[in-house]
């Protein structure tokens, strides 16, 4: 193997979620010269859902990578996408200075709660830095319960308590409980 410049690729997958998926994507990832930089696999439903930051100094890894997704897209029915990027990504370390806080959100499952927190946060520059969401049945009566938990990296120059206080009136709109907090630590 000739070894050249670090390139660095984004491959995100989805199946019907069975034992052997990680191992299928890690044996492709290895096959085809890369390292495994950074990732997020969960469960939705019955699907698996994965998303990578791969690496290479491989040259031909482009190439490998692109036949492999379409192998696993055939031979293990994966909806694969897998694209190369432009640069190195910045170390989350070195991103914009910011405070990291948690959210959630807690109350009767009804459209619009992620639409509505999501754009208040996004018009105070806040980034969601993860989040997930599910919907269960309360145990008594059956009603669907809806909570979203989001790990947020506000900028230094935002205002918390105004933010919190547009967090509460929305919630307080939707008839859910938004609790909105410092990260120690």
């Amino acid at each position: 193997m000739r070894l050249g410049m670090k390139s660095w690729y984004a491959l995100s997958a989805i199946g019907r979620d069975r034992p052997g998926i990680v191992a299928d994507l890690a044996e492709l990832i290895y096959e085809c010269d890369c390292n495994l930089e950074d990732s997020s696999m969960t469960i939705l439903g019955s699907e698996f859902a994965v998303l990578l930051l791969l690496s290479s100094v491989a040259p031909e890894a482009n190439q490998h990578l692109s036949a492999g997704c379409k192998r696993l897209e055939w031979e293990k029915r994966l909806t694969v996408f897998f694209r190369p990027l432009e640069g190195e990504p910045l170390p989350y370390a070195t991103r914009a200075r910011a405070r990291r806080y948690a959210l959630q959100a807690v109350g009767v499952d009804r459209a619009g709660i992620v639409a509505k927190i999501a754009r208040c946060l996004a018009d105070h520059a806040v980034t969601i830095a993860e989040m997930s969401t599910q919907s269960r049945p309360e145990p008594e009566s059956g009603t669907p319960i809806y909570t979203m938990r989001m790990a947020l990296d506000v900028p230094e120059q935002t205002d918390a308590g105004a933010l919190d206080r547009r967090l509460q009136a929305i919630g307080e709109d939707l008839q859910v409980d938004v609790t909105f907090s410092a990260v120690v630590g």
